[in-house]
């Protein structure tokens, strides 16, 4: 499933510019604050409760200074230790689920005499409560047992069929939601809120010694979301456009260190594809990771030209090789094709060797040249290990003979190469070989271990490399015994194995006859 839909936006995913990406992101970071108005639905319901908190606890302490203060009957000390003494109570009221009642209906005329102990406690703690009322804003009412009210609008009338004066007269006390019928919205975004026309009724009785002797009806709105909001809209727009100042200035940074060095970037790599150009030097304005891919590229480049140079003169040096042998084959050719006749038998056989000698060459040119392109793209085999000894031994039991002995120097605490021991095998096959070759009667293969390195040395008594052919030793084709059938290629086969390995193969100077250094990173 998860596959499919990736495939389904891979289908469908628009080809958009980084510059769009960026502008956008920084775009939706810029409005999140107009997103999060949205948001703040959650924090009116929130006020709505605070609100609900605030009247349950001046109700607490009103019905409680009226069970104090109520005539008769004395209230009880309370028993700090019971165990159901302290009884915190919790919003009740969430706007998206609370029932919305109509607007609290005039009181209805009372069917009886409002109980005197009621009116005596209201006169007592009406002081109090126009005090509480002038801080809190809350509206207060206090009801007898019958639900009569005996101080606030409506004196001897009864509230009684209320909701939520019921549940109080029957000791629970309750919260109500009720519209405004006389809110007008003062604010032009006031649409946007749910409790700006909405009033809550919080009814709690009055209790002594567990009856309940009158009701505390307390009514208020809920704490405006929008009236501070449409207080500092100056500086909020002030703040948007700020924002949105930032987002262009952003947006300017993004451009001059993201987008144009890119797209620089992008018709440079045309520009070189085509050989037309190089790599523009690294603008100052990037960021790190871009100019980090100005200079990968820059070396890239470099590499791909030098592999380009190195392949037109390895195509120019294999022309040159090849046209030499076949030149040969053609003019023999076609004298025998001219003259088979009239040519004697000796003349015939030497035209004959002559085809045959350049053939061989060929084959070998071509034989050496895979091995050489097999070379050029060996890669390193992970955690290859070699012991030295054995593929070295077999090396030199391949070139040593009548006239050519090799000497061996292997300590026994050099441990294995790191490198396939057929890759030691060939290269130390190809250095004895060309020992012997080059008139060298005895060599010898010297390991030692230098630092973090492996170093075999073979060095031989021939008569060594000319001064002047040392700096072309390792070019393909390059030979100094082309007429014995060399092909030149047997040194950079050897140097392109080991570069497979991590490895080096230089020249370095000898005493007597030619000496040749192996290094290999043992890290």
């Amino acid at each position: 499933m998860i596959h499919a839909l990736k495939a389904f936006a891979k289908r469908h995913w628009p080809t958009l510019r980084l510059r769009t990406i960026l502008f956008s992101v920084l775009l939706f970071t810029a409005a999140m604050p107009g997103i999060s108005a949205i948001f703040l639905r959650v924090y009116e319901n929130t006020l709505v409760r605070q609100t609900e908190a605030e009247l349950v606890a001046q109700g607490a302490a009103l019905a409680a200074a009226a069970a104090v203060a109520w005539p008769g009957d004395v209230e009880a000390p309370p028993d700090l230790q019971s165990s159901g003494y302290y009884r915190p109570e919790t919003t009740t009221i969430d706007l998206s689920r609370s029932a919305l009642l109509p607007e609290r209906p005039a009181a209805k005329p009372a069917t009886r005499p409002a109980d005197p102990a009621a009116v005596a406690v209201a006169a007592r703690l009406d002081p109090v409560i126009a005090r509480t009322s002038q801080t809190t804003l809350a509206s207060v009412l206090l009801l007898d047992s019958t639900g009569a009210v005996v101080r606030g609008p409506g004196v001897s009338a009864s509230l009684a069929d209320l909701p939520e004066v019921k549940a109080a007269l029957g000791g629970h006390p309750r919260t109500a939601l009720r519209r405004r019928d006389d809110y007008h919205p003062e604010y032009s975004f006031e649409w946007l809120s749910r409790a700006a026309g909405i009033r809550l009724h919080h009814a709690r009785p009055i209790e002594v010694n567990g009856r309940v002797v009158g009701v505390v009806l307390l009514s208020r709105s809920p704490r405006a979301l929008f009236r501070g909001l449409y207080e500092d809209r100056g500086k909020i727009a002030f703040g948007v456009a700020l924002i949105f100042g930032v987002l262009v200035v952003l947006s300017g940074l993004v451009s001059r260190g993201v987008t144009r060095p890119i797209e620089a970037l992008s018709d440079a790599s045309r520009d070189v594809a085509a050989g037309t150009g190089d790599v523009p030097p690294t603008p100052a304005t990037a960021a790190l990771e871009i100019r980090a891919l100005y200079e990968d590229f820059r070396a890239m480049a470099e590499r791909i030209e030098r592999r380009s140079g190195y392949l037109r003169d390895f195509a120019a040096a294999v022309s040159h090789e090849f046209k030499t042998p076949l030149t040969g084959i053609s003019g023999a050719v076609e004298l025998l094709q001219d003259h088979f006749d009239t040519m004697s038998a000796e003349e015939r056989r030497r035209f004959l060797d002559n085809i045959a000698g350049d053939s061989e060459r060929l084959s070998r040119l071509v034989s050496r040249l895979l091995d050489l392109a097999r070379a050029d793209l060996a890669t390193a085999e992970p955690g290859a290990l070699a012991e030295i000894g054995e593929p070295l031994r077999k090396a030199a039991d391949a070139v040593a003979g009548p006239g050519f002995t090799v000497d061996f120097d292997l300590p026994g605490d050099l441990g294995p190469a790191p490198a396939p021991a057929l890759t030691l095998e060939t290269v130390i096959a190809i250095l004895l070989q060309n020992s012997r070759q080059a008139g060298a009667g005895r060599a010898k293969v010297l390991a030692r271990r230098r630092k973090s390195q492996l170093v075999i040395l073979v060095s031989d008594d021939g008569p060594g490399v000319a001064p002047g052919d040392r700096d072309r030793l390792f070019e393909p084709f390059f030979t100094s015994r082309r007429a014995e059938g060399g092909t030149g290629l047997g040194l950079p086969i050897a140097r392109s194995l080991l570069a497979a390995s991590g490895g080096r193969l230089e020249l370095v100077p000898s005493a007597q006859g030619a000496a040749f250094e192996i290094s290999l990173p043992l890290s």
